[in-house]
């Protein structure tokens, strides 16, 4: 995945992005693709729901020389039927329906020939791309022949295509190997809110949440600006998620199915992975995968892991021996929403309030636990500038003890190119953390467990990432680092 976040040092106008909140990077590579000089063929991806349309309508006003949008799971007439909707309001007022893709692109090239203004961006605008891709249909070819005869020699031309099958145009646009291998210019991959991003949008939609409470509905809803912008600024967190996901005609009560089937022709395996890894907390191997789904260990698994991964449902991390594992790899859930729907919506309570009368129930306080973990992981890059080794390279893990017993466990351990490594303990308590005596033991022997089995002489400095810090103590000595919440946000 190309990074874009290098590409110029602009200052974004306040009156281009007055209706974007966050997406900094993103603005600044559009301007910068703007002002290229060059022909631009530019993939948007990610996950469904993530706002990659809004960027982008937002961002250009929606003045396009041509858009169309595909519609999910229509045969090859109703998407040309789109692509002449697209004509007509490109000013092509006697379009007609295109026979094909080749005759689609080529009525298209005509049209912009026509209008084409060398003192400014020729923009067309594709969205949900791989919609358009039906079963015989020709679409790749023919939209390789239109980006390489024609877009391609025109330096005012930018292709922007975008869509939510982020593995479809990762294997048939930017890592083709026919005639659009190596042609895509820019790609830029769109997550979900940080919590930083989170914070701004509620505060700019009227939301007087504490950051604390922001940490909880983030758990849930994962920083997807969609979910968020069904939330009801006259509402408490609790309230808002009863009404998400528990209340009578709750928004996200089907969202899941619908997810996943707009993402994979034939999601059916992806849902059993997913639901196979719901089921550990730790995270699961590549084999024991095979063993719980009884899918194949070959190209059809790599796939959807891969497919899985592309779509921030899950990330892999290394495991830690003697040295870090190249090839082995523990698989686990990053989607904050989908642990929720898993842990939480697939029992079927008839309590319109589950969620306000489970408040600080075992379970609640056991599933927030895991999901402040993951959104620490979600947060790397922030907990690096709190700790002071933002320009240090590092690899990140978590390690489990297969000697010790019972098995020590680290949350998340980052080692560190300066020879040390941060042993992260993460806890997620509404107060300053208090380390009490046998917490205290406990920690000890996991940090001896694990130079003893790793055999690592790099310095550890055991870290805590807690929401309110810790209280200082006769046991708090041997913390050396601390990241709060305030850092999360930062």
């Amino acid at each position: 995945m190309a990074d874009y976040t290098y590409v110029c040092n602009i200052k974004l106008k306040q009156k281009d992005m007055e209706k974007i909140i966050g997406r900094d990077t993103e603005r600044k590579a559009l301007s910068c693709f703007m002002k290229s000089g060059k022909a631009e063929f530019v993939a948007l991806y990610g996950r469904r729901r993530v706002g990659k349309t809004f960027l982008v309508k937002q961002y250009f006003n929606s003045k396009f020389d041509f858009y169309m949008s595909g519609t999910i799971g229509a045969p090859m007439s109703v998407q040309l039927s789109n692509f002449r909707e697209g004509l007509i309001n490109a000013s092509l007022s006697n379009a007609k329906i295109p026979a094909n893709w080749q005759e689609a692109f080529m009525t298209l090239q005509h049209l912009l020939e026509s209008k084409m203004d060398k003192n400014r961006r020729c923009i067309i605008f594709i969205d949900e791309i791989p919609c358009l891709d039906t079963p015989k249909s020709g679409f790749t070819g023919a939209l390789d022949h239109f980006w390489n005869t024609w877009c391609s020699s025109h330096s005012n031309v930018m292709l922007i295509i975008c869509g939510s099958a982020t593995s479809w145009i990762i294997k048939n646009i930017i890592d083709n190997h026919g005639g659009l291998h190596n042609r895509i210019t820019q790609e830029m991959y769109l997550r979900p809110f940080t919590l930083g991003e989170t914070e701004l949008y509620l505060n700019e939609n009227g939301f007087d949440y504490g950051r604390f409470d922001i940490c909880q509905l983030y758990m849930a809803t994962g920083g997807v600006p969609y979910y968020l912008s069904l939330l009801n600024n006259s509402k408490s967190v609790a309230q808002n998620i009863d009404a998400l996901f528990f209340g009578r005609d709750a928004h996200l009560n089907n969202e899941f199915e619908r997810l996943f089937k707009s993402l994979f022709k034939k999601a059916e395996p992806y849902i059993q992975v997913i639901e196979t890894l719901a089921s550990s907390v730790y995270g699961m191997s590549r084999d024991e995968i095979v063993e719980k789904t009884r899918i194949t260990s070959g190209s059809q698994l790599t796939l959807i892991l891969r497919d899985l991964e592309n779509c921030d449902f899950i990330r892999h991390f290394r495991t830690r021996g003697k040295k870090i594992r190249e090839n082995q790899h523990i698989y686990q859930i990053i989607d904050m929403f989908t642990m929720f729907h898993f842990r939480f919506c697939r029992k079927e309570t008839t309590d319109e309030n589950f969620w306000q009368n489970s408040i600080n129930t075992p379970a609640v306080n056991a599933w927030a636990g895991l999901a402040f973990e993951r959104i620490c992981f979600l947060h790397i890059p922030q907990i690096k500038k709190a700790l002071g080794i933002d320009r240090i390279r590092t690899e990140y893990y978590s390690w489990r003890s297969t000697i010790s017993e019972p098995k020590s466990q680290i949350d998340l351990a980052i080692e560190r190119a300066d020879r040390m490594i941060n042993i992260c303990e993460i806890k997620f308590y509404d107060a300053p953390y208090s380390i009490s005596k046998d917490e205290d033991m406990k920690l000890r022997i996991r940090l001896s467990n694990f130079k003893t089995e790793t055999g690592t002489r790099f310095g550890l400095l055991l870290t805590m990432i807690t929401p309110f810090g810790i209280t200082q103590g006769k046991y708090s000595g041997q913390v050396k680092d601390v990241v709060t919440m305030e850092e999360l946000f930062g």
